[in-house]
């Protein structure tokens, strides 16, 4: 193996997924801009959920939102629906692995919350079974994928595909657009500091 080729090819890849994803995601993440600010402005909440590298991306975002992401401000209310052992073990032992995500919004999600997906494919049961409850529960459905958008293009939106087949590079963008989003709702929230 030729470690510098394949450092090359990677970096390549991404750097050109960069653009095609710019143009991509322009107008979907306006939108999730737009949502997630009137939700915020209301009192609402933003739940995030995945599975795997999607589950840290949503642990990572939340975070961000309660705790900071450039300056100093106030917390916002934010959840990542991975992170309870208990309930995520005790669903998955009594309800099964696809209720993972939709149990936990009914007993978590109020009609007016936003309720973000992540998976790559877009086909992740217990994702689209989390975004069909928050729908019938009065919740924007919206979320991030890849590849073709997959079942999430019938739950979502705004849905947010990153033009790419490959699971790393989607993931990648997927951090991205979460860290715009909270750079871009501290600015809308009139949270920076000038």
């Amino acid at each position: 193996m030729d470690i510098n080729a394949f450092f090359d090819a990677e970096f390549d890849e991404h750097l050109d997924l960069v653009d095609k994803t710019r143009e991509a995601t322009r107008a979907p993440f306006a939108k999730l801009v737009s949502i997630c600010t009137n939700a915020l402005n209301e009192g609402n909440k933003l739940l995030f959920f995945g599975n795997g590298g999607s589950a840290a991306d949503a642990q990572h975002i939340a975070t961000e939102f309660t705790v900071r992401y450039i300056n100093d401000r106030r917390a916002l209310p934010a959840i990542a629906l991975t992170t309870d052992s208990s309930a995520l073990t005790a669903i998955g032992n009594d309800f099964g692995f696809d209720y993972l995500f939709s149990r936990q919004i009914e007993a978590l999600g109020r009609p007016g919350d936003v309720a973000i997906g992540i998976s790559t494919s877009g086909n992740s049961r217990n994702v689209n079974l989390g975004l069909e409850k928050a729908r019938e529960m009065g919740l924007i459905s919206t979320g991030w994928t890849g590849k073709t958008g997959g079942a999430m293009v019938d739950l979502c939106d705004p849905l947010m595909i990153v033009p790419s087949n490959t699971t790393a590079r989607i993931q990648e963008m997927h951090i991205q657009l979460g860290q715009m989003l909270v750079g871009a709702l501290e600015h809308t929230l009139g949270l920076t500091k000038a």
